[in-house]
This record gives structure tokens, C-alpha cells and sequence, in this order.
């Protein structure tokens, strides 16, 4: 699973995202998306948190999530 974003531009440059968790399935040789969630409107300093958090933990490219005390 994973997180999919879908950015949406308005005529006035505006951009809005929205996040939904998908799932890869294979249905007669061919791969089908399966939305498991929808997460809604996000702003765009949450999608690398999002991504971060539904990544395999056993992935290399998984960045840390860490915050410093202030």
C-alpha cells in the first residue's frame, strides 16, 4: 500500500492535494489501483510526511521522521 496524491490546479494557479491510501493489485495479468482510504485535503508540507509514514519500514529509502525539541 501507499499513499497517492492528486494535485488539482485551478484556473487562478491555485493548487490543492488530495491524499488517499491505494492498494496494486494484479486482476488478469493487468494492474488494478484499489483505494483503501481516502485521507482528503492535505497541504502540501504534509504529503512527504504521509509518504514517510506508509512506506515499508524495512525500506532503505525510507526517510526518518524525526523532530528536534525546542
Amino acid at each position: 500500500m501507499f499513499v497517492k496524491i492528486l494535485e488539482k490546479t485551478f484556473k487562478n494557479g491555485r493548487k490543492h492535494y488530495y491524499a488517499s491510501i491505494v492498494e496494486n493489485n494484479k486482476v488478469n495479468g493487468k494492474v488494478v489501483q484499489t483505494t483503501r482510504a481516502y485521507l482528503g485535503a492535505v497541504r502540501e508540507d504534509q504529503i512527504p510526511y504521509l509518504k514517510a509514514a506508509y512506506m515499508d519500514p524495512d525500506d532503505k529509502k525510507r526517510p526518518e521522521l524525526v523532530y528536534k525539541d525546542r
